[in-house]
Order: C-alpha cells, then sequence, then structure tokens
C-alpha cells in the first residue's frame, strides 16, 4: 500500500467518527455548559493519549503474521458492519443517517436533564456526555490508525492521517457551532466500509498464509471488487423493496 492511500484510508474512517463525536460535544455544550464539555473533551482526549502510549508499542511489536490475520479479521468484522448498514441505507431499506436530527435529539436531552454540578467537571451532564462521546468514537479512531499502521510499519502516518481528520472536522465544527451536515456521511460510510472489508480481506488472507498476485498490487483489483459487489446488493435489495411495496395491498378508503 502507498503511503497515499494509507493516508486516504485512515483519514476518510477517522472523519466519519469525528463528525459523530461533534455532534455530541456540540449538544452538550450549546444545550448545557461549554466549558463542562469541552473539558469532558479534554479528559477523553487524555485518555486515548494514554491508551495509544501503551498500545502503540505492544501492537508494533507482534509477529507481522499474526498481526496481519487479527487485524485482518478486527477489520472485516468492522467493515461489513458499515458496509451492511450503508447498503440497506443507499437502498432505501433503512433510514439515512441524519447529523441535524441526531443533533436535535441530543439537544433535547441535554436541555431536559436535571442540573448537577461536580468539582471541576462543573455540569456533570453536559461533562459525561462529551467525555463518553469522545472516548468511543475515539477509540474507533485509535483502532484505524494502530491497525493500518502497524500493518505498513508506519504508524507515523496513520497517525498524522487521524489526526488530520479529528482536526479538520473540529475547526469546521466549533467555528460555525452546528453539526456538519452537508458532509456527505453516508457516502463516506459507503466507501470506509468497501475499504475496510477490503483491507480485512486482504491482510487476513495474508495472515493465514495466502500470496496475493502482485502483492499490494492486489489491492487494486479487490477494491473494485468488493465495490462492484456492494452496488450490486444495493440494486438487488431495492428491486426486492420496490418490488414488495408494488405488491402490497392498497390501503382501503374510508367510508
Amino acid at each position: 500500500m502507498t503511503g497515499f492511500a494509507l493516508f486516504a484510508a485512515v483519514f476518510l474512517a477517522c472523519v466519519v467518527e469525528a463528525v459523530e463525536a461533534l455532534t455530541i460535544i456540540l449538544a452538550a455544550g450549546t444545550g448545557r455548559d461549554w466549558r463542562s464539555a469541552l473539558k469532558g473533551m479534554a479528559v477523553a482526549l487524555a485518555v486515548l493519549v494514554l491508551i495509544v502510549a501503551a498500545l502503540g508499542p505492544a501492537v508494533a511489536a507482534l509477529p507481522l503474521t499474526a498481526l496481519r490475520l487479527v487485524v485482518g479479521g478486527l477489520l472485516l468484522v468492522f467493515g461489513i458492519g458499515w458496509l451492511r448498514k450503508a447498503v440497506l441505507r443507499a437502498s432505501g431499506n433503512k433510514a439515512l443517517h441524519d447529523e441535524d436530527a441526531a443533533y436535535a435529539e441530543e439537544l433535547a436531552a441535554a436541555r431536559s436533564a436535571a442540573d448537577q454540578k461536580k468539582p471541576f467537571a462543573g455540569d456533570w451532564y453536559a461533562f459525561t456526555l462529551s467525555f463518553k462521546g469522545v472516548l468511543l468514537e475515539g477509540l474507533e479512531v485509535v483502532f484505524i490508525a494502530l491497525t493500518f499502521g502497524s500493518n505498513q510499519h508506519d504508524i507515523q502516518l496513520a497517525s498524522i492521517g487521524a489526526a488530520a481528520a479529528v482536526i479538520l472536522v473540529a475547526v469546521a465544527g466549533l467555528a460555525v457551532r452546528a453539526p456538519l451536515a452537508r458532509v456527505p456521511e453516508n457516502t463516506m460510510k459507503f466507501a470506509v466500509g468497501v475499504m475496510l472489508t477490503s483491507f480485512g480481506l486482504f491482510w487476513g488472507a495474508e495472515g493465514a498464509g495466502a500470496q496475493w498476485p502482485g502483492s499490494d498490487a492486489a489491492l487494486l483489483a479487490i477494491i473494485p471488487a468488493v465495490l462492484l459487489l456492494a452496488l450490486a446488493l444495493v440494486k438487488a435489495f431495492r428491486r426486492a423493496k420496490d418490488h414488495a411495496e408494488a405488491q402490497a395491498p392498497a390501503p382501503t378508503a374510508a367510508r
């Protein structure tokens, strides 16, 4: 995999996670208290730094074959999960993810929560909501950066891609203090699902002892193949949905 492909894969995947974390932070800050929300974010980031410092060297020290087998399997689990939801959304069988709606829901919950003050944290609801959102989404960012970087022996470049995604989304979101609803998140999740599934297949097979024709160049065939399969599934599911709707009995008129 080239450095550009590694950077792009990590960057796109982390943008999706960062947008979701930002939505939670904005709801906590707007609906409750900005200082408490930012403190929760800062504490979560500090925990993530400690996790990276602890796991980074350990992951890098694993034998490459075992690492690729384990990471390939995990990426397949993540990738197929993302791709499944993306296919269902694209075919109309699942509602599209709406950051505006998610923001409104989080905001309403924040405004209706009871007031509770804690030392340092301030508004406890805003602090914990921001902390949990950043930590959970951040763990996925850490996983993506460590697995991709370790497999390519370039954790530094993968970390730069993850950091660039987080900084870009944070600056854009906090500048306008609104969810990034214009980011084509559903399209990005489709693309990321294709990439994670493709890399999972590639690394998992290598870890199991298979040798791909052309080595890393095999990804140039695997990624389009996974994409074409996903698009074929979208078309098939959409056709099945349209057929089911056409066969459904029309509602009877009220007398």
